[in-house]
């Protein structure tokens, strides 16, 4: 089985993830404070920008087809690669999704 070195940018946290383990599985166990909500690709909470490498997400249901050559929900993220993620950059997708949203109601 092959592992590969995460390395989360700005944090100087490193981990080593076997290829059949998801990213986010792999910090639970390390005690890396990743965030995340429904583990099952979903929400976007986990969300990681790849900075470097590659990852197998087939499961990533609420990344688009191009988000998904960005962008890793580390829930369902795989490595292919040695990587180089940024946590907490979500895909432009939710930005989308902010802008559409009803302004809150004045009390």
């Amino acid at each position: 089985m092959t592992e590969y070195t995460v390395e989360f940018v700005g944090t100087g946290e490193t981990i080593q993830v076997p290829e059949t383990r998801t990213i986010l599985s792999a910090c639970l166990e390390a005690g890396i404070a990743q965030e995340y909500s429904c583990r099952v690709g979903m929400c976007l909470a986990c969300s990681a920008e790849i900075v470097e490498g590659e990852v197998v997400q087939p499961a990533a249901h609420a990344l688009t087809e191009s988000e998904a050559e960005s962008y890793a929900l580390t829930c369902m993220a795989r490595p292919k690669s040695d990587l180089k993620l940024d946590r907490g950059k979500y895909p432009p997708s939710i930005e989308d999704a902010d802008a559409g949203a009803a302004p809150a109601a004045d009390d």
